[in-house]
């Protein structure tokens, strides 16, 4: 089955995604990632008010199969964190795109966004890496 991915978000190739509102950039992690990682069990993430910079970690995300980085999608400033799916990393699994977005970073370069995937280039993206393993 192949993940679910959504028409009007942004794509990097670590699978985080980002929905633009304004000048807000609300992050998440892709349900391929999800599927990939199977049943997540904790999240660390950044405290409102960090600056993060594109393509740096900005978190964690634990698994029973592994531990992965969050890669920040964007540069800019932490403005608000998902409590709720710290409290239930669960909702990851469940919601993705929906309940489970991670945190929300004000945009300090949005040009940046240019340079992250649609959804046709990152299924293109997905199709490929499932072709190479």
């Amino acid at each position: 089955m192949m993940a679910e991915v959504r028409e009007g978000l942004r794509y990097t190739r670590t699978h985080e995604w980002v929905r633009v509102e304004g000048d807000v950039a609300v992050v998440g992690v892709t349900d391929f990632a999800q599927s990939e990682l199977g049943d997540i069990t904790y999240l660390e993430l950044p405290e409102p008010g960090t600056v993060v910079k594109q393509g740096e970690s900005m978190g964690v995300i634990e698994s029973v199969k592994a531990a992965s980085d969050i890669y920040a999608p964007v540069s800019g400033e932490v403005v608000e964190v998902n409590r709720s799916v710290v409290d239930s990393p669960e909702l990851v699994n469940k919601s993705p795109y929906d309940e489970a977005w991670l945190a929300k970073i004000r945009l300090s370069a949005p040009e940046e966004l240019e340079r992250l995937m649609d959804a046709a280039a990152y299924r293109q993206f997905l199709t490929e890496t499932a072709a190479m393993a």
